[in-house]
């Protein structure tokens, strides 16, 4: 593929221009340097018209067919992962070696996602007879996709619907749309016209796909207050839903643990991706006996971080995305400051129109403070100290979110006893931000509503249908 600066819609593998068109702004520079197509209802229409005419041959190919045809997309992307990365860092603004690790880091998942079988369960087998449960295929997914992983959630959810004989629409943020739309460049040489389409827009199209009657099945990632406008939406007709939503993901690190191994642990998991990840730690708690230390080092390497456009050689920390969220950050921090609360700052950062941040310490606010109570999705990280073991897994599990922790000791068991306390969905012990193809991924309270990944993710996109069969 040619990493040009044209970008077209796929409807049912052909390229579909459009009326209108949407800005996409590089974050390294605050200004606008491409133009993706705005769909509108008739476009979204059409979309869904393909998508539908296609799933019923879908469907009907043998998985092993539909596993050869992802195992090709794969190979596509790989192919194509260098000009994919640099598109990456302009839209995102994360580091070109991150950025094309998460195009290749897609190759990889919708691999490992085809290695996986859609069971047959039986769930009875008497003298008198048997009972499977199988299951089968919804009809068209619409898969609406963020933008802190705009390509390796895509991914996330074309690779199970598509496993599973269903047809996709995928609608990329209009922060990041471009990536999406190469990548349904790529899937016109390789899937059946009409199983994957790819459609870009303005804010206007989210609502519209999600109490669209032609989809089966709604999967979205991103805020809690816009998850639940699209489960409400969906409940009109009954859609399935699987959310994935907001986090204010906490740590707690023991006074057994050794301040060096954490603070650089946490440093990575915290300020990856400018701190724009669901799973990134924003709420750190540490025992007073090494709170000085971790507090310290943590400090050090914020202030030996390079942070600005990515597309240049030694940075490590891009912008944060776009405008609104910059904002809101740099909201956060001047309260914290108004408030009194002590801020230890990072590196400076480049002057100009980009949206950088320094990445920001702060150092033991109290509970109600909104850096902790919120979540910031930006490069600021609140440091607390605590004492009491008690008082520390009710102060964590005081959050309306429960989407993942971890847990930090040189006794495993200590921490596994710490972990199977607290309300998350994933809980890591001596180690951060994983996720697997294999492993279920879930949140607890408002941080999601069913699952996505593993066994259980994919049979998220199946319906059970049980069969009674006499002897």
């Amino acid at each position: 593929m040619i990493f040009d600066d044209k970008y077209s819609l796929t409807i049912s593998g052909e390229a579909v221009e459009a009326q209108s068109s949407v800005d996409v702004i590089n974050p390294a520079t605050g200004k606008v340097f491409a133009r993706a197509p705005a769909a509108n209802a008739d476009i979204l229409d059409r979309a869904v018209a393909a998508a539908r005419s296609a799933f019923s041959d879908w469907r009907a190919l043998p998985i092993e067919e539909r596993r050869r045809y992802l195992l090709q997309l794969a190979d596509e992307i790989d192919r194509n992962a260098a000009g994919m990365g640099a598109l990456f860092t302009r839209e995102q603004g994360r580091p070109l070696a991150q950025a094309t690790r998460e195009i290749a880091t897609g190759a990889r998942w919708l691999r490992e996602v085809a290695t996986q079988n859609v069971p047959i369960d039986v769930v009875e087998d008497s003298a008198a007879r048997r009972v499977e449960v199988h299951y089968v295929s919804l009809g068209v997914v619409a898969a609406i996709v963020p933008w802190n992983f705009p390509f390796l959630l895509s991914i996330w959810k074309i690779a199970p619907a598509l496993l599973t004989g269903n047809t996709v629409v995928l609608k990329p943020s209009p922060y990041t749309p471009l990536c999406a739309l190469k990548l349904g460049e790529l899937a016109r040489g390789i899937l059946p016209p009409g199983v994957l389409n790819v459609l870009s827009g303005d804010d206007t199209l989210g609502p519209l796909m999600s109490s669209h009657p032609g989809f089966a099945k709604i999967t979205f990632t991103g805020s809690t207050a816009t998850g639940k406008r699209v489960m409400a939406a969906a409940a009109k007709d009954l859609k399935r839903i699987t959310l994935e939503l907001g986090g204010n993901d906490a740590a707690i690190v023991l006074a057994d643990a050794d301040p060096g191994t954490v603070a650089e642990a946490m440093f990575a998991s915290a300020f990856f991706n400018t701190a724009q990840v669901c799973i990134a730690t924003k709420r750190l708690y540490v025992h007073a006996d090494i709170y000085d230390a971790v507090r310290d080092r943590l400090h050090a390497l914020a202030r030996a971080a390079v942070v600005g456009d990515g597309s240049l050689e030694g940075v490590t920390h891009g912008p944060v995305q776009n405008l609104a969220q910059y904002r809101r950050v740099n909201t956060m921090i001047a309260d914290a400051e108004a408030s009194g609360l002590t801020l230890l700052r990072g590196s400076s950062v480049p002057e100009g129109a980009g949206y950088f941040i320094p990445l920001t310490l702060v150092d033991n606010p109290p509970d109600d403070a909104a850096v902790v109570r919120e979540e910031a999705f930006g490069p600021i990280l609140p440091l607390l100290r605590f004492r009491d073991l008690e008082d520390v897994i009710a102060r964590t599990n005081d959050s309306e979110y429960g989407l993942a922790a971890s847990v930090w000791s040189r006794d495993v068991a200590s921490a596994l006893a710490v972990a199977q306390r607290l309300d998350t969905g994933s809980i890591w012990i001596n180690q951060n931000r994983q996720v697997a193809a294999h492993v279920p991924f879930a949140g607890f309270k408002q941080s999601g509503f069913g699952v996505e990944n593993g066994r259980e993710g994919l049979l998220e996109f199946t319906q059970r249908k049980a069969i009674y069969i006499p002897k």
